[in-house]
């Protein structure tokens, strides 16, 4: 019973204590992104006259306005050979308001390596410009960095994927009208020293930023010239001799204001579609902790949770009395979320998909389209349905068409997952792989090619039948501990956690922060104008 004396089932208690629990751990996590090093490297920051780097991030964005941070779990467990951590990949990557406009902010944390790009690091750095890049966003660098990490040069600094694209994006970026801002406070070197060379405008502090290609030991070593950091690339000589920054500071506080008062003279953002006032839901936040059964595999009441975070807890779902028992897993419809109206694409109860729910959903998704309003799809998919009755129906091909139509929609895409998300599902309901605006999880989801239980059993029966072509058998406690360890390892792997230290998804979630979090990302992935979808040749 709650303080109101509504009585709750014993399952709804269990699910919401189990939750609450596991939720603890992202607290936790996060707590571990905030404070590399502790103490210590609170105090050696401040003896240089430097704050932690979120403390600069919040005294940049708008007072009372919120920081939307993503990916705090990039880089850990990632065991590199040099380092079991690289916590939040030695970045602060975020969206947050300045003067009332969304902006991209991309922070090197110097307590982690000094601020070196590890392999996830490069990758945090990227995604960041990636999801600027999408959705219009100015960027905002506040550089402390000793470039990338030289015992892994290899994996940071030849390809696509690494250091040098950096540079390339913030060019690409500023031709396309998206300024591209620079705070310096600390070390910029080698190719690191581009990102205020390249940025619109670029800010640096009195004896506390330098940039230069070439630090003073490779200038000795090059030309035998014996140099200090503050005469080869200080601030004083970049804003008054070289002319490769614009804006000379003498602290931190006074680089934060003037980054301000650079940004109050962009104009104002709109948004690119109509959104009406905002509506709180009927449904408690809370609500959705109780009815989402422990066990990930356990089947969901989708329409419950859409409640917990439509406006008003309305849903008009469509096709809602179509075929049910094979087109009912998947619940399609519409709601306005904090005024924005959102096309939705849930998995529902196991979340099999079946031959008419995927011809059901690519239906919405093109109908999403020619309406021109963004998607919010709810991944609690464990995959396509298999054997021969829908292979015959054709489950590959509408499969298919459901695949094609995330990969083509043009619409804002969000991806939000809340359970198993495995296969062919993962592509179907837009995953990593089909460019969604932004993807979500929770303590709930599970992002592997299939499930831990179904992986043990599939390659422990291929462990015997190999043993069997060899013409002896397994021992069956062997099989059994094999089969146990693959069920671990898929496990493991599938975890949201490990996931985000990857980056195949922005962040894990709270439950009852789902909402907000979800709206902010679509108002920002609607400051650009939607363009027109082409869907190629569906084979309906």
């Amino acid at each position: 019973m709650n303080e109101v004396g509504t009585v709750f089932s014993r399952e709804q208690e269990d699910n919401m204590n189990h939750w609450l629990n596991e939720e603890r751990q992202i607290y936790a996590l996060w707590e571990r992104a905030y404070n590399p090093g502790g103490q210590k490297q609170i105090e050696r920051l401040a003896k240089q006259g430097k704050k932690p780097v979120r403390e600069l991030v919040k005294q940049l964005i708008d007072p009372d306005s919120e920081f939307l941070e993503l990916s705090r779990g990039a880089g850990f467990g990632i065991n590199y050979e040099t380092a079991m951590d690289v916590p939040s990949a030695g970045l602060v990557t975020g969206i947050g308001k300045v003067h009332g406009n969304w902006v991209m902010v991309i922070a090197n944390d110097s307590r982690v390596k000094a601020g070196a790009y590890y392999p996830i690091s490069c990758k945090k750095h990227l995604r960041a410009q990636n999801i600027a890049e999408q959705c219009g966003l100015p960027c905002i660098y506040i550089g402390d960095s000793a470039g990338g990490f030289l015992p892994m040069q290899d994996r940071v600094f030849p390809g696509q994927g690494q250091f040098g694209r950096f540079f390339f994006n913030m060019c690409r970026m500023s031709a396309k009208g998206l300024k591209q801002y620079t705070l310096s406070t600390g070390g910029n070197t080698a190719g690191g020293a581009y990102t205020v060379y390249l940025a619109d405008e670029s800010i640096m502090i009195d004896k506390l930023a330098y940039s230069f290609l070439g630090g003073p030991p490779m200038v000795k070593s090059a030309i035998g010239e014996d140099v200090t950091m503050e005469e080869l690339g200080g601030a004083k000589v970049h804003t008054s001799i070289s002319g490769g920054a614009d804006h000379f500071v003498h602290t931190q506080d006074e680089g934060i204001e003037k980054l301000r008062e650079l940004l109050s003279y962009d104009p104002p953002q709109k948004l690119f579609i109509d959104r009406r006032p905002t509506m709180p839901p009927k449904v408690d936040a809370d609500h959705i902790y109780r009815v989402l059964p422990k066990d990930p595999y356990r089947g969901v009441k989708v329409r419950e949770i859409i409640a917990c975070i439509a406006d008003d807890s309305e849903f008009s779902e469509y096709k809602e009395k179509y075929n049910p028992g094979r087109a009912d897993n998947i619940v399609c419809g519409k709601i306005h979320l904090k005024g924005i109206p959102v096309g939705i694409v849930a998995a529902n109860g196991i979340g099999v998909i079946f031959v008419d729910a995927a011809r059901k959903a690519t239906e919405w998704v093109i109908r999403c389209c020619s309406q021109r309003i963004p998607i919010l799809y709810i991944q609690a998919s464990p995959g396509y349905m298999v054997g021969t009755q829908e292979e015959y129906a054709g489950i590959g091909k509408y499969g298919s068409d459901m695949v094609r139509a995330a990969a083509c929609a043009a619409v804002p895409k969000i991806q939000w997952v809340i359970g198993p998300d495995h296969g062919a599902a993962n592509y179907g309901m837009c995953g990593r792989a089909y460019d969604p605006h932004f993807i979500f999880n929770t303590m709930r989801g599970r992002t592997s090619v299939m499930s831990g239980r179904t992986a043990g059993y599939i390659l422990t029966s291929l462990e015997r039948a190999n043993a069997r072509k060899q013409g002896r058998e397994m021992n069956e406690s062997e099989l059994r501990e094999f089969e146990k360890m693959m069920v671990e390892k898929y496990s493991r792997e599938a975890h949201p956690f490990y996931t985000e230290a990857r980056l195949y998804h922005d962040g894990t979630i709270p439950l009852r922060d789902c909402r907000d979090t979800l709206a902010t990302a679509f108002e920002v992935s609607l400051l650009k104008p939607i363009g027109e979808s082409s869907f190629g040749n569906f084979k309906f």
